[in-house]
């Protein structure tokens, strides 16, 4: 269990993580930028609810790319459009994420955030049914050359997510290597609640796989694979904000925190046990932006029973 000072500081980073998402994608949203695609190469693969793509946004992009370089192994591709500094990160060629450079106004509040894209085929139709059922709109669908239709959200709760339909069809349900994104999890005041609304978006089948009384761990699943899970907010932190956390796979937590920490990263939540026996922790890059770094074994899969 996560400490009370390790959580509350965690999760006011999360919430001031929200207030930046909603200040900072506008601009990004608005610009005319041709971004790389999703897949490479293209496929005609589908997964609806899958979470297929991932943007840091930071106000120091050079050092976001030396400082991940460094962790994961990523490699870089700069574009530049409209005043608009982007960076294509990829791992043994493939595309893991994109950085977006963004300064922070002075005095603000704000601090880096990973913003996740879930799959889906009807940007436009997905953001109805989000508003149909208490969801809010951040920034309204917008279409980018070769990287599809997209928009952010941000689900009755609070959390902030974002939609994409990508162009180039959806990265095949393997599992992910050391070094790309291999798990996300939605941390929510009422997790059965906020669990319903995505199901109503992505059609989820929801398995209960909470183990503790008075906390909820619910698995999310589309075409028998387990996407994401809803969790419940710890009781004891009743300001705590609802939102995303995702996570990289890593070989071995403890030694991968040790060199985040001797590149300037920070420790928001230590290396410890997860519910399938590996290890976890949440960190943070030098800006300020989390994530969790996770192992997961070759035996470990995500398929799901019926």
């Amino acid at each position: 269990m996560m400490q009370s000072a390790l959580a509350r500081h965690f999760l006011r980073k999360r919430l001031l993580a929200t207030v930046l998402s909603i200040a900072i994608v506008a601009p990004l949203a608005a610009a005319p930028l041709q971004l790389p695609p999703v897949t490479v190469p293209a496929s005609q693969e589908h997964h609806v609810g899958k979470l297929i793509f991932f943007e840091l946004i930071t106000p120091d992009l050079a050092a976001a790319k030396r400082f991940y370089a460094n962790l994961f192994g990523w490699t870089f591709r700069d574009i530049h459009a409209d005043g608009i500094e982007y960076a294509e990160a990829s791992l043994n060629g493939r595309p893991v994420a994109g950085m977006v450079h963004k300064e922070l106004a002075p005095g603000k509040q704000r601090q880096p955030i990973w913003l996740g894209f879930i799959a889906v085929r009807d940007v436009d139709g997905v953001e109805k049914t989000a508003v149909q059922h208490g969801g809010k709109i951040l920034f309204e669908p917008h279409s980018i050359p070769d990287r599809g239709r997209e928009a952010v959200l941000s689900d009755p709760q609070g959390a902030v997510f974002a939609i994409l339909a990508s162009s180039s069809g959806d990265p095949p349900d393997v599992l992910a290597a050391p070094g790309e994104w291999i798990w996300s999890s939605l941390h929510a005041t009422d997790a059965d609640t906020d669990a319903a609304f995505y199901q109503s978006l992505f059609d989820y089948e929801v398995f209960d796989a909470s183990s503790e009384a008075g906390t909820q761990h619910l698995m999310l699943a589309t075409d028998d694979f387990a996407r994401a899970s809803a969790n419940t907010l710890p009781p004891k932190l009743p300001n705590a904000s609802p939102h995303w956390l995702n996570y990289v796979r890593v070989d071995d937590v403890a030694k991968s925190t040790e060199k985040l920490v001797a590149l300037g990263g920070s420790v928001l939540v230590a290396p410890r046990i997860d519910r399938h026996g590996g290890k976890v922790a949440v960190v943070a890059d030098p800006s300020g932006a989390p994530f969790g770094m996770l192992e997961w074994t070759e035996a470990d899969n995500k398929e799901v029973g019926k």
